[in-house]
């Protein structure tokens, strides 16, 4: 059966971010994610520090994480194929991979970063696919995936549909010989973008090492608008996907009240107990 975690980068940000893997666990979870949890790329060891134990602490798994990827409110979107930034790229997925390997972490996502101007395309994929093999080698050392995402609404990311993502795996694979690496399948971020989510369940079903949903249009919860979640993660998991489902969604009200969905959803799937 498929399992719920909370997104706590998008979850409980009615709470400071210390406070909310305590909260997920009070929900009923037993996994969070958080995007890159700090301000910079490269914290101090105390930040570091504090962070691990407040996850420990709170008896919840870190089971995803995504590397440092810019200022995210500014439009960046990840440091992979951005030149000049990647010794501090590098200095990402160690302080990464050390925090996931105390807190039980399985996959890591690695936004690709946005094009950027004066910079030749093919140059930049050349540089994400250096990083993406180097943070590979670094995640398997603890037996953990690195994810790429399609997003949407960010106008100069190029990794906009389940293929353009597929051909970066591809291509890392074949030129670095990493075998760690998959989709990261947001089903809201691929419908937005036009996607059609059913061809690419039944396309990429094996690539996909991670799940994550919200409804569209809005990005609220389940049940929000008009995406038929329930159905397309059946499929997924019909095609042998056993994986988290990362609840990544904007609470349409706060955050606990914005899981009562999760009671009266389909039983097929594991949910959180209030």
């Amino acid at each position: 059966m498929l399992r719920y975690l909370a997104n706590c980068s998008m979850l409980f940000t009615e709470l400071p971010v210390l406070q909310r893997p305590a909260a997920a666990r009070a929900a009923g979870f037993d996994a969070i994610e958080f995007w890159w949890p700090f301000p910079d790329a490269v914290p101090n060891d105390r930040e570091v520090q504090l962070f691990i134990s407040t996850v420990a602490d709170a008896g919840v798994q870190l089971a995803g994480l995504n590397f440092a990827a810019g200022d995210l409110r500014a439009g960046d979107r990840g440091l992979v194929s951005w030149p000049g930034r990647t010794r501090e790229f590098a200095d990402n997925v160690d302080i990464a991979v050390s925090i996931g390997a105390q807190l039980g972490t399985e996959v890591f996502n690695a936004l690709y970063g946005n094009r950027i101007a004066d910079f030749n395309p093919a140059a930049q994929d050349a540089l994400a696919t250096r990083n993406l093999a180097l943070a590979a080698k670094a995640a398997a050392t603890i037996g953990a995936t690195v994810l790429v995402e399609p997003v949407s609404g960010a106008e100069f990311y190029p990794l906009r549909t389940a293929a353009d993502a597929v051909q970066v795996l591809d291509r890392v694979r074949d030129e670095s010989g990493a075998h760690n690496l998959g989709l990261l399948a947001d089903l809201y971020h691929l419908t937005v973008n036009g996607d059609d989510l059913a061809s690419v369940i039944t396309t990429y079903a094996g690539r996909v090492r991670h799940v994550q949903i919200a409804d569209a249009p809005g990005r609220g919860e389940p049940g929000t608008g008009q995406i038929d979640l329930a159905r397309h993660l059946d499929a997924l998991a019909e095609r042998g996907y056993s994986g988290w489902v990362g609840l990544e969604y904007k609470p349409s009200t706060d955050t606990e009240n914005s899981l009562r969905w999760l009671l009266v959803q389909d039983r097929s799937v594991t949910v959180p107990q209030h």
